[in-house]
């Protein structure tokens, strides 16, 4: 989220800075044509050339209010800059010429706009700066110096200052005021950035002392009913509601707050069930085999009441008693959003013939339900001893509530 604002600030912070820097170099060119015509008596070529580049830049700049497309107009910019700026260095002395120092401007204003654009026009700098020296040294040549001999002292002292203002005047001191901006609106982002995230950390610490509350409410009503199976099924929803909290507090101790820890989320809630179930002191194996899977809230809350619910009824109908018994949870990634999760126990099982799919019983049908809410399937492994369930799902996206039915 930083990164995504902070680049939407760095375009038009370059927006802003390309305009800016177009526009100066309009006047600046205009200004120097006529300062040619004026007072240097360069009637050939130089100074039209300046005048011209003044103009086209300046409509061309003005016409960004239209199509609104920077990397068009920066081309444009570069291209024209480039072009005038090698007929003027042709026509001004070649390579001796102090012009030819804009080709350098050139460059640095496409680095400053785009890494790629300004290698780009750094390569053709280099290029174009050979084949003038080339022109030079042979017989052929493109251009001659139209500056009289007693303006080129002048006209040089004006090239030098237009580099030098146009590359620290212009492009430095908007350079920076970008910079500034920039880092100015990333404290400001981190800092709203920070107490968003302190402000959820605390609504997840909130909701999970709600769950917590609601968990303890269900255990002091449990303990005023006498009918077993009644007390059972208050038990297994206290059950679940501490499944949704423990996603919570997990998310509440964490930097990250947007997924949590699967494994160790895991192994929690299962050693939180067989002592629930069996008691502290049992024959239960618990077995977990999650690598360093994290997962968002969306998909961590159902696929922990789904797991809830199988090893649930592993500890109460596949592991009777205080028999010994094993209940094993793994879940492995199959591609960056596609997860396989296997989960069961070597207990009893129930008989091949029962479909779970259509059955009456809860948790059965809460397993079914909530794969369908994780937008996956379920498979019966009856290969294995006891009951044993494969599920493929998908990570599920930030989504409206809609409640498992």
């Amino acid at each position: 989220m930083l990164k995504t604002l902070m680049d939407q600030d760095r375009w038009r912070d370059s927006i802003r800075l390309t305009l800016r820097v177009s526009y100066f170099a309009s006047l600046f060119a205009l200004l120097f044509g006529a300062a040619c015509l004026v007072f240097l008596d360069i009637t050939e070529v130089v100074p039209y050339v300046f005048i011209g580049f003044g103009l086209v830049n300046l409509l061309n700049t003005l016409l960004h209010r239209y199509h609104n497309n920077l990397v068009l107009t920066y081309n444009l910019i570069s291209i024209l800059g480039l072009a005038s700026s090698i007929v003027i260095t042709l026509y001004t002395g070649g390579i001796s010429s102090p012009f030819i120092f804009v080709l350098a401007i050139v460059v640095f204003a496409g680095y400053i706009s785009t890494r790629r654009y300004g290698k780009v026009y750094l390569y053709i700098s280099i290029l174009t700066i050979f084949l003038i020296y080339l022109q030079g040294i042979s017989t052929f040549s493109l251009g001659r110096n139209v500056v009289p001999e007693s303006s080129r002292q002048l006209f040089s002292f004006l090239s030098i200052l237009f580099s030098v203002y146009l590359l620290g005047g212009v492009l430095g001191k908007n350079l920076l005021r970008a910079h500034h901006n920039l880092y100015k609106t990333k404290a400001e982002l981190e800092e709203q950035i920070n107490e968003k995230e302190t402000l959820l950390k605390e609504v997840h610490h909130r909701v999970k002392n709600n769950l917590q509350t609601v968990s303890s409410l269900l255990s002091l009503q449990a303990r005023s009913i006498k009918d077993e199976a009644v007390r059972n099924l208050i038990k297994s929803s206290q059950n679940r509601v501490i499944s949704m909290a423990m996603v919570h507090e997990m998310l509440y101790m964490r930097d990250d707050i947007s997924k949590i820890e699967y494994k160790s989320y895991v192994q929690d809630l299962g050693e939180y069930l067989v002592r629930s179930v069996k008691g502290t002191k049992n024959n239960v194996k618990l077995t977990i085999d999650i690598p360093d899977i994290e997962l968002g809230i969306d998909t961590a809350i159902p696929l922990g009441l789904l797991i809830n619910e199988a090893v649930t009824n592993a500890l109460k109908y596949g592991i009777k008693d205080d028999e010994i018994g094993e209940i094993y949870i793994a879940l492995r990634r199959e591609n960056e959003k596609e997860y396989v999760l296997s989960i069961g126990d070597d207990g009893v099982g129930f008989p091949e013939q029962v479909n779970f799919r259509n059955t009456k019983s809860l948790g059965l049908k809460l397993i079914q339900n909530l794969t369908r809410q994780l937008k996956g399937s379920i498979i019966r492994d009856c290969s294995k001893k006891g009951t044993n369930y494969v599920v493929k799902f998908k990570e599920v996206d930030h989504q409206k509530f809609h409640p498992v039915t």
